[in-house]
C-alpha cells in the first residue's frame, strides 16, 4: 500500500489531494496547524492519519516526524500562503514577506529533511512540492511578488534538493497546478481542486528518477522553469 504525507490538507487543493488519495486505497498522513482543524478533518475524513503542526515550526516537524513509525513512499509540500496584501517591490511589507519565504521556501525543505528517514524506507521514495506558474522566470511581471519570489525559491531549493538525492534514487519534482478554485485562487479560476489533486497524485505515481528535479504542470505535461 502507498503511503503519503500531504501538508496543509485541512482545505483547497491539500484537502483534495487527501481525500483522492483515499479513494485509492493509499495510507494518508496529513498535516494542519490546529487542533481544532485535525478534528474537523478526522470527521470528514477518518481513516486519515492527522498530524498537528505549524509548517514553520522546526522543532515541531522534528517531533511529528520522530513520532511516525512508518515508512512513506510520498511527500507532497502542499502548504502554501499567497502572501501579505501590500507586496509590491515599491511599497513592501518585510514581515509578510519574510512570512511568506518562511512557509512558501523554507518550510518545504524542513519537512523535507524531516520525513527523509521515512522516504529511505521506501523502495522509490517520492518528494512533490506545490509550485506555481508565477514563479516563471520568462516574464518580468511584479505582482504578488512576494509569492512570485517565494515560489522561484522553492524552486531552486527542490531542483538543489533533486541533485543530492538522485543517488539514492529518491525523486523530487515541482507541480504546477494553475490557477484552482480555493480559497487562494478565488471563484474564477480556471481549474477544479479535484481535478488538479487527481493530476497531482498520478505525477506522483508516474514519476521515475529519471525525471528528478523536473516542472511539471498538474497534467503531467514538462514545463520551463
Amino acid at each position: 500500500m502507498t503511503s503519503i504525507l500531504i501538508t496543509g490538507a485541512n482545505r483547497g487543493i491539500g484537502l483534495e489531494l487527501a481525500k483522492a488519495a483515499v479513494d485509492k486505497g493509499w495510507l494518508v498522513h496529513v498535516s494542519v496547524r490546529t487542533q481544532a482543524q485535525a478534528e474537523e478533518l478526522s470527521s470528514l475524513l477518518p481513516d486519515v492519519q492527522t498530524m498537528v503542526f505549524d509548517v514553520t515550526d522546526q522543532e515541531a516537524i522534528a517531533k511529528a516526524a520522530a513520532g511516525l513509525r512508518a515508512p512513506l513512499d510520498v511527500v507532497i509540500n502542499n502548504a502554501g500562503v499567497i502572501g501579505p496584501d501590500r507586496q509590491s517591490t515599491l511599497n513592501m511589507d518585510f514581515e509578510g514577506f519574510a512570512q511568506t519565504l518562511a512557509i512558501n521556501t523554507l518550510a518545504p525543505l524542513a519537512i523535507a529533511q524531516a520525513f527523509l528517514p521515512h522516504l529511505r524506507q521506501s523502495e522509490h521514495g517520492k518528494i512533490l512540492t506545490v509550485s506555481s506558474q508565477m514563479a516563471w522566470m520568462g516574464y518580468a511581471k511584479s505582482d504578488r511578488i512576494a509569492y512570485r519570489s517565494s515560489k522561484a525559491a522553492v524552486n531552486k531549493v527542490m531542483q538543489g534538493l533533486a541533485t543530492d538525492l538522485e543517488a539514492e534514487k529518491i525523486a523530487v519534482c515541482l507541480i504546477d497546478p494553475g490557477w484552482v478554485k480555493t480559497d487562494m485562487g478565488g471563484a474564477e479560476a480556471d481549474n477544479d481542486a479535484g481535478d488538479v489533486a487527481k493530476g497531482i497524485l498520478k505525477i506522483a505515481e508516474d514519476l521515475k528518477i529519471s525525471k528528478t528535479g523536473a516542472f511539471f504542470k498538474w497534467t503531467g505535461e514538462e514545463r520551463p522553469f
